[in-house]
């Protein structure tokens, strides 16, 4: 079934008006007479928008719009405008019209012409449309380019404009690069695999360019919100998001009046040791961004104060007279539940949990270490001028260590930008060496990785391992594990204990270096063999 074609329009108090009610009219270009008749766009019903004082010239239009497109029906909207360039009536009303039309998209193909009325009142027709408040096309109508009086050129041309920009395969290509420009920039240039954690990123990216709410980031210590907070920052600020600094607040390092005076400010004298004015972090972040990390450390009374800040945007600085307003957006962190009311308000958790992120540990997206361990040599690189690299021997072994289900990285990004930095530190000309990387395993594994105790019979797993040990490895591994550090132990040496594991393929010399072999698989547990040789008990 043919959908019905709806226009909406302003009557043309002056252009519509070209010619007068004389023959003469008919040789001008008149927006709403041309409008209707174009080949390419056969009007149902054309509505036009007008102040009652015009009647008679609209009454003038109708007739000629039946006698040129009879098919054409014409329907007058009154809309009362004291000033048709006063931006706040026009809109205001404009939007109440849009409100109250009831568009039947299913049976019907709506169209906003403007070519008509003030500047303002098509800028408002315009951003009606691009806000979906008018659910339609945009169609432009003006004169042929060089139009002669004469009746053939009077109905001129007509543009339709589509808003919807995933239409347009260019412009949707460009929005999709810049989307993926901004993605990169969360994550700072980091190419990161994990794809739970890019798609938690995917969605940060449209919060933080579409919406000024409260984001509340959790996940363990040393996963990266401090990190990601400040990237949200930087990239609503290139967005014109936000105009005001980026104020970051560890909660933890507050306390009781403190923590108040820090946050809201205090006048002199308001109590002891008070002696000068002093404006407080909400009052620095006015126009900007509030990062409050461990947020549950805040002391109960300042939660209070705080949930008013967010939904009033004012507060009352401690001694003061009267409320201070800060218009800010936050971001809190916090890695440690919050639902403990006798800790934290349950209506501030409701009011900063509408956009809820859960950063995940290191552990948990190990596909990401490799890239992530590359950021950190280029971190190293810009902070000391001192470029460092792994060769290619050293770099497996890391990556054995660090992909090893032994190595929980407690302290997630904080241990492997720790442990990038003590290798870099020690290397000489800019190399990192197996050596260096052995002593950093053995630097970073557990003191229990280590017994002091002698070890008979079937090792003591746990005291290897850690005590979870059989909530991270099967079965068929720990029977592998067990009997890899029981000929460990027999062995004077790696290469000796190498010869018992790997006797079969060094006869048929399909292993070149048995020793490499040993050393890496022990790696993968956080161990070196020095831990297990008989030398160490």
């Amino acid at each position: 079934m043919k959908k019905k074609i709806t226009v909406i329009s302003v009557l043309g108090t002056q252009k519509d008006a070209h010619g007068g009610a004389g023959p003469s009219r008919w040789d001008t270009w008149r927006p709403n007479i041309g409008l209707v008749r174009q080949d390419g766009l056969p009007i149902d019903e054309l509505h036009l928008i007008l102040n009652r004082e015009h009647m008679p010239l609209a009454e003038r239009v109708k007739a000629d719009i039946e006698s040129v497109s009879p098919e054409t029906k014409v329907v007058f909207d009154n809309i009362q405008l004291k000033d048709p360039w006063d931006f706040e009536e026009v809109y205001g009303k404009f939007y109440d019209y849009a409100k109250s039309q009831c568009f039947h998209n299913e049976q019907t193909d709506y169209y906003i012409h403007i070519s008509t009325g003030s500047h303002v009142e098509q800028i408002c027709l315009f951003l009606l449309v691009e806000s979906h408040h008018l659910s339609a096309k945009i169609v432009q109508t003006s004169p042929k380019e060089g139009h002669v009086r004469h009746s053939n050129d009077a109905k001129g041309t007509c543009n339709i404009i589509d808003l919807d920009l995933s239409k347009y395969d260019k412009l949707a290509k460009r929005f999709e690069i810049e989307r993926q420009n901004d993605l990169s920039f969360l994550k700072q240039g980091i190419d990161t695999k994990n794809a739970a954690f890019n798609k938690l990123i995917e969605t940060i990216e449209r919060v933080a360019v579409r919406s000024s709410d409260p984001i509340l980031l959790t996940g363990p210590t040393g996963a990266g919100k401090s990190q990601l907070a400040k990237q949200i920052y930087l990239l609503k600020s290139e967005s014109a998001k936000v105009k005001g600094r980026f104020v970051s607040v560890n909660c933890a390092t507050l306390g009781g009046d403190l923590a108040k005076s820090a946050l809201f400010g205090h006048k002199k004298g308001s109590f002891s040791g008070a002696g000068t004015d002093h404006a407080g972090f909400l009052k620095e972040a006015d126009g900007g961004i509030l990062f409050l990390d461990e947020i549950g450390e805040l002391p109960l009374e300042a939660q209070a104060m705080l949930l008013k800040a967010i939904e009033e945007k004012s507060y009352r600085p401690l001694g003061a007279a009267k409320d201070e307003t800060s218009d800010f957006q936050l971001i809190c962190g916090t890695n440690r539940s919050l639902a403990d009311p006798a800790k934290f308000r349950n209506d501030l958790l409701a009011r900063i949990n509408l956009w809820h992120f859960r950063l995940p540990g290191l552990a948990d997206r190990r596909e990401d270490i490799e890239p992530n361990l590359d950021y950190e040599l280029e971190r190293y690189a810009e902070r000391t001028g001192k470029h460092v690299s792994f060769n290619s021997e050293a770099r497996a072994l890391f990556l054995d260590f660090a992909y090893s289900p032994a190595n929980t990285w407690p302290g997630n990004f904080r241990d492997l930008n720790a442990m990038v930095v003590r290798m870099a530190t020690l290397s000489d000309g800019g190399r990192i060496t197996v050596e260096l990387v052995e002593e950093e395993i053995a630097r970073s594994a557990p003191e229990s990785a280590c017994p002091e105790e002698p070890h008979t019979g079937r090792p003591d797993l746990a005291a290897l391992l850690g005590k979870n040990y059989r909530e991270r490895f099967d079965e068929f591994d720990l029977v592998q594990f067990s009997r890899v550090v029981e000929i460990c132990r027999e062995s004077a040496s790696a290469a000796e204990a190498s010869r018992k594991l790997f006797a079969v393929s060094m006869k048929s010399k399909s292993s070149s270096n048995s020793s490499d072999r040993l050393v890496k698989y022990l790696a993968r547990f956080g161990l070196r063999f020095k831990n297990l040789s008989p030398s160490s008990r």
